[in-house]
C-alpha cells in the first residue's frame, strides 16, 4: 500500500523519504530483459563503470528527496532514453546535467565513456524547467529503458502492456505526492494518466521537431498555476 499524507498539512522530508521508498520497492529488484533495461537494478560492462546501477539509484534517490518543498506539478514523460535517464538514473536529465554545478539537480555519471553524455531532449526540457525544478517532479510512463533486441542502445515505443505494468507504481507516486496540476509528455504518458483515472494537460514531446510547442504549452501551465522561478 502506499504512503498518503494529507494534502494540506505534508510534511516536506515525510513525504519525499515515502515516495523514495515506493520508488525503491517497485524498482531496485526488478531483472532487465531482453527488451528492457532496468537502470537501477543492471550494469552493462560494454557500456557502464562499476556499480553503476547503486550509482543510478543514488542519484534517483537525491532527485527525489534532496528538495526544501512537495512539487505541485507532476510531469509524467515517455521512457528512458539511451543517452539520458538510461545513465543518469533520473528522467529526462543527461549525465552532463547532473555534473553542471548550475544545474538545479546533481549526481554522478555511470557510463563508462571519458566525457559525460548529453541528450537532446534533456536540454530542451531543462532549458524550460530549471527555474522551476523545486516545484516539478518528473517521471517516465514506463521507467525502464526500452530497446530493440541486440541493439541495447536504441530506443523503441513501449508497448501497452509495459504501460500497464507500471501504473501501480504511477498511482502510489501520485497518491503521495498530490500534485496540484499534472502534465502528460506525449501520448504514450496521457494514455497512462487515464488507465487510472487521472486527468491531465497534454503537451508535445520535445523530441522530432517538438521542442517550440513542447515549450508553449509548459510555459503554458507554469503561467496558470503561477509558479515562481527561483532567486
Amino acid at each position: 500500500m502506499c504512503e498518503t499524507l494529507p494534502n494540506n498539512d505534508m510534511n516536506t522530508p515525510e513525504t519525499l523519504q515515502s515516495l523514495n521508498r515506493a520508488i525503491a520497492n517497485f524498482l531496485f529488484e526488478e531483472p532487465s530483459t531482453d527488451e528492457l533495461f532496468n537502470p537501477y537494478s543492471t550494469q552493462n560492462p560494454a557500456y557502464d563503470r562499476a556499480h553503476a546501477a547503486h550509482i543510478r539509484q543514488e542519484n534517483l534517490r537525491r532527485y527525489v528527496e534532496e528538495r526544501d518543498r512537495v512539487p505541485s506539478l507532476f510531469v509524467l514523460a515517455e521512457a528512458p532514453g539511451p543517452w539520458g535517464c538510461r545513465f543518469t538514473g533520473v528522467p529526462i536529465t543527461s549525465e552532463e546535467q547532473l555534473l553542471d554545478p548550475g544545474f538545479p539537480h546533481d549526481g554522478d555519471q555511470t557510463s563508462d565513456r571519458d566525457t559525460p553524455l548529453k541528450e537532446y531532449s534533456a536540454s530542451i526540457y531543462w532549458r524550460v524547467l530549471s527555474p522551476y525544478a523545486r516545484d516539478v517532479f518528473t517521471w517516465n510512463t514506463v521507467p525502464f529503458h526500452p530497446f530493440k533486441p541486440g541493439k541495447p542502445m536504441t530506443i523503441r515505443t513501449p508497448r501497452v502492456s509495459e504501460i500497464k505494468r507500471f501504473t501501480p507504481l504511477l498511482e502510489d507516486m501520485l497518491a503521495i505526492v498530490q500534485p496540484a496540476r499534472i502534465a502528460a509528455i506525449g501520448r504514450k504518458a496521457e494514455k497512462a494518466l487515464g488507465l487510472i483515472g487521472h486527468e491531465a494537460t497534454y503537451v508535445r514531446h520535445p523530441s522530432q521537431g517538438g521542442a517550440l510547442l513542447f515549450e508553449e504549452g509548459i510555459r503554458t501551465i507554469i503561467d496558470e498555476m503561477g509558479l515562481q522561478p527561483a532567486s
